[in-house]
């Protein structure tokens, strides 16, 4: 029996299988900001028993059989989620966007992802909201499930619904002879077309549904400050997607887009930027959360003033005049006490960034840390899994050394990352797959 255990144990390993993992944990954090809004707490045991979190003990204590994770002289948090990303976008600074958009298919996008979801999970990212991709987003969200390649827990929306000419429309300002078949997915003209857009995109796949009710920035021929979709074809979205299970995200600038789409009840406004105080009341009023996504704005602004010629034809003008106005807006949003959650964005670069904007326009470290914790879990609808650190809650935990209350540029130099009781970072270096 003996020499038979032995012959398996060698052909596993031939076969490059993983020996048996303990999954009983502790991690013994010197400071925990455990994402509930309460004040950090010291010295604090937390145990995990494979995926999830099984206690939170005050003290360091170490059950039998138990593996230490030493985390004594760093803070510890819930892993950090971005609730605005493009997972598979290329920084503009990187790429020429139309040559790149036109000379790649949905599955280089899928390699993109993976790339990108890669390096989110490892700056302290565990989950993420894509909000308006394609198949690509799908596919890498159930190979990210099924333990294919490392990234974030991802919910998806598919393409982003809007007008012909509005700012999803991928053939404005392109020849008119260009065609694609999933150009039509994103296409909403009416509110019987926008009832089955939804239904079409809960079948292929999609755990949200994102809105275009106004126009946008980094879009060739629409304007953000106009409203371009009619009230009934955003209600009937809404009733739509919300009697499928399924939340609604509206990308909207102006007050009439973002009135429109609260009063519909939306559950989230996207960038918001030219919303006036009566707006952020009204969002309030309504419990519709906020993501006013700043880091984009930094990037696309840059790159306007400094390379417009690789931006789509007619946007740089654009980026310009409006890429400034979202960090002058913000300090409104916090003074109306609107939920505000974290998001980026981005696919490709550094998901830290938005913290330090935050946190410049005037929120506090704690509240900065929260909306990318407790609030984004709570617009996501999974705060009974993610962005605390609490029993039953997946072990998603990111750790700093030192004090990000007192030193916030901490959060962009996260250490330690574990992600559902796998740690794939420790001591500023990737150490495992997943």
């Amino acid at each position: 029996m003996r020499k038979i255990a032995l012959v398996l144990a060698m052909a596993a390993l031939s076969l490059g299988a993983a020996p048996p993992r303990n999954t009983l944990q502790v991690v013994h954090a010197g400071a925990l900001i455990d994402g509930t809004g309460g004040a950090p707490r010291q010295r604090v045991s937390i145990i995990i028993d494979g995926q999830r979190i099984v206690a939170v003990q005050q003290g360091f204590v170490t059950p039998e059989g138990a593996e230490v994770i030493d985390l004594a002289d760093s803070t510890v948090m819930p892993g950090f989620i971005d609730a605005h990303v493009h997972i598979a976008a290329k920084l503009p600074s990187s790429t020429n966007m139309v040559e790149d958009w036109l000379t790649h298919s949905d599955i280089d996008r899928a390699f993109d992802g993976a790339q990108f979801g890669g390096a989110m999970l490892q700056q302290g990212f565990t989950a993420a909201r894509d909000v308006g991709g394609g198949p690509d987003t799908v596919a890498l969200r159930n190979a990210i499930n099924g333990g294919k390649v490392a990234g974030p827990r991802l919910w998806v929306s598919l393409e982003a619904l809007g007008p012909t000419a509005g700012h999803g429309d991928a053939r404005y300002g392109m020849d008119p002879q260009l065609s694609h078949p999933g150009w039509n997915n994103s296409i909403v003209d009416s509110p019987e077309q926008a009832r089955a857009r939804v239904r079409e995109h809960k079948r292929r796949g999609a755990n949200l549904i994102k809105i275009m009710p106004s126009g946008g920035i980094a879009s060739s021929g629409d304007d953000p400050r106009q409203k371009l979709m009619e009230d009934d074809e955003i209600a009937a979205v809404v009733t739509t997607a919300h009697s499928l299970g399924m939340k609604v995200a509206a990308h909207a600038y102006p007050s009439t887009a973002i009135d429109a789409s609260v009063r519909a009840g939306v559950d989230s406004i996207e960038h918001g930027s030219f919303a006036p105080p009566a707006s952020f009341a009204l969002m309030k009023a309504n419990g519709t959360f906020l993501v006013p996504t700043l880091t984009v704005y930094d990037v696309f602004y840059k790159v306007a003033r400094d390379n417009p010629e690789l931006l789509r034809p007619g946007t740089a003008a654009k980026e310009m005049a409006n890429d400034l106005l979202p960090k002058q807006n913000f300090p409104l949003a916090l003074k109306s006490g609107v939920r505000i959650v974290y998001g980026t964005d981005l696919g490709e670069g550094d998901h830290s960034t938005e913290f330090r904007l935050f946190i410049e326009g005037g929120m506090s470290p704690m509240e900065a840390i929260l909306s990318a914790t407790r609030n984004a879990a709570e617009l996501l609808g999974a705060a009974a899994d993610i962005g605390s650190v609490q029993q039953g809650r997946y072990a998603d935990l990111v750790a700093v050394k030192g004090d990000p209350l007192k030193s916030p540029a901490l959060l962009g130099q996260v250490g330690f990352v574990m992600k559902g009781g796998i740690v794939v970072r420790r001591n500023g270096t990737p150490t495992a797959f997943r």
